[in-house]
């Protein structure tokens, strides 16, 4: 007896023996590592080369954002264009899978940037920049009416926290997303170990020793490793094995840029035509229709038509965007305000639309990233369509042979010159915003752009429709411009983020994976 609990324990114990052999250089229990398919070599292993590749698979979903599926939609008016601009011509295209706010920025978000900018820039000296960023209050003035108390409280009055945030600039809300990008992935790093944690508590006034997300990624912001980034069980490694304390793009935790939503990309989200699908994809592995029921003049889904809610309830007759109904109405009689705000309403005010997007129709008017045509629809790519490139690099310090900073802390970049593009099928200039429309490519055609007409280099499109315009503007399909450096009392901003990974989001794959199967062989 004793004999044979002693074979089956030397059994157990070279079977063991085994397994960790087996698993030197894999996983345990059977798992093998992950290896490439072109060389076998293993990746992640110390002993075939440590080369690393992220166990990050999916894109989180970033601070007050949405995912928006993307596809194909008809871009453009979706009404009578009763303004006669003839530049909203009806035009087919397709939008990539991205993120954007749920809601509008908000007085108390910019009112936290401000902060943050106070703090950092501090001295004498950076005073332009301080004052650089404070939005407009004056944009409420107006000769014929009493908007001081408007002035004087909408921006930084606590009831107004929610409320979204107005008189900014197309550059400054450029600048809050370059600011919210540097936040958030600063943050990601320090909940992760990455970056000490005391690093938020010391906060100083110089810029360069403060997070900028382009200058960690090029190692010219060195930051404090936290204790998870030297821990044994950090998965970060270097080649010999060691723990790795700075973090790549290609490690996949840190998210892309936030930035304002292209044209396109606005107006998709606005009309959310998802809840028009009658039977959408919901799962991986759930085939969905490939159908849109109604075409949407506004950017809810219920009465596609109508400004009013047609649901039976406390809610049916109510208005669901905030907008003037006409002249000299704003709100409608005491006692049944219609839409219940005078001005601007809470940017979660009003129901959200098919993807959960608040006040893409009325409230006010936002800021996206392309530069204004008039006939850009005509013009635009068919996948991605955006007016507006420029395309730059970083710029070198040549006698460092570094990257240069600015008095921001941040890495400059400069346009690429003629002579680096001209070997390129893709574009041969880095400024194309006047391509195809009146640029050196259209012989003897030049539309005097800035000059014999308001609409020049400077002017970004807006669109939704504000508390003080009428239906006609509320229409995702409808377009105007306002100056990049210009303000006004009607025009506020979101943000949006590019989608890396499957279009059709988080655990859903990329294209149709078909299940393999032998191919049957005929006897001949």
């Amino acid at each position: 007896m004793a004999i044979n609990m002693n074979w089956k324990n030397l059994t157990i114990l070279v079977s063991c023996a085994a397994m960790v052999a087996s698993c030197k250089n894999g996983k345990l229990f059977g798992k093998k590592a992950e290896k490439s398919d072109v060389t076998g070599w293993n990746y992640n292993d110390k002993n075939q080369g440590g080369y690393q590749v992220s166990k990050e698979k999916e894109q989180r979903t970033g601070p007050g954002l949405v995912f928006v599926q993307g596809g194909t939609f008809t871009m453009g008016a979706t009404e009578e264009d009763v303004m006669g601009d003839w530049n909203n011509i009806p035009r087919r295209v397709t939008v990539n899978s991205f993120y954007i706010d749920q809601s509008e920025v908000a007085n108390v978000h910019y009112r936290e940037y401000l902060y943050w900018i106070n703090t950092v820039f501090d001295g004498d000296e950076h005073a332009p920049i301080r004052n650089g960023a404070l939005p407009d209050t004056l944009v409420w003035r107006s000769e014929l009416a009493y908007n001081e108390p408007m002035v004087e409280y909408y921006f930084r009055h606590p009831s107004y926290n929610y409320y979204p945030v107005v008189g900014v600039t197309w550059k400054q809300a450029n600048d809050f997303c370059l600011w919210r990008t540097d936040r958030v992935n600063e943050l990601e790093l320090i909940k992760r170990g990455f970056i000490n944690d005391k690093s938020l508590k010391n906060i100083t006034g110089i810029a360069e020793e403060n997070f900028n997300t382009k200058s960690y990624l090029t190692g010219e912001f060195q930051a404090t490793p936290g204790k998870a980034a030297k821990s044994k069980k950090n998965t970060l490694k270097n080649p010999n094995g060691t723990p790795r304390t700075q973090v790549t793009f290609e490690d996949g935790i840190l998210l892309p840029n936030y930035r304002l939503p292209t044209e396109a990309e606005w107006e998709y989200a606005a009309l959310g035509y998802v809840n028009q699908n009658p039977q959408p994809s919901k799962k991986e592995g759930k085939r969905g229709e490939e159908l849109v029921a109604n075409k949407q003049v506004y950017s809810w889904n219920n009465n596609v038509n109508g400004l009013r809610d047609t649901r039976k309830g406390s809610w049916q007759g109510t208005f669901m965007a905030n907008f003037k109904r006409g002249s000299g109405d704003n709100m409608g009689v005491a006692g049944g305000l219609n839409d219940r705000a005078v001005y601007t309403a809470p940017v979660e005010s009003f129901f959200p639309n098919g993807f959960g997007i608040y006040n893409m129709s009325g409230n006010v008017n936002e800021w996206t990233g392309d530069v204004y045509r008039p006939l850009s629809l005509t013009d635009f790519d068919d996948v991605s369509p955006y007016r507006g490139n420029k395309y730059s690099t970083v710029d070198i310090d040549a006698s460092e042979n570094k990257p240069t900073r600015d008095s921001l802390g941040r890495i400059k970049y400069r346009l690429m010159t003629d002579d680096e593009s001209k070997d390129r099928r893709n574009y041969q200039r880095a400024d194309v915003i006047n391509y195809l429309d009146g640029d050196s490519l259209i012989q003897g055609v030049n539309y005097g752009y800035g000059k014999t007409t308001l609409i020049g280099d400077k002017s970004r499109v807006i669109k939704g429709g504000s508390w003080n315009d009428r239906a006609y503007w509320l229409s995702p399909g409808t377009r105007r411009f306002l100056e990049e450096d210009q303000a006004s009392s009607t025009v506020g901003f979101r943000c949006a983020m590019d989608r890396v990974g499957s279009p059709e989001g988080n655990g859903r794959k990329t294209g149709i994976n078909y299940k393999k199967r032998k191919q049957n062989s005929r006897k001949r």
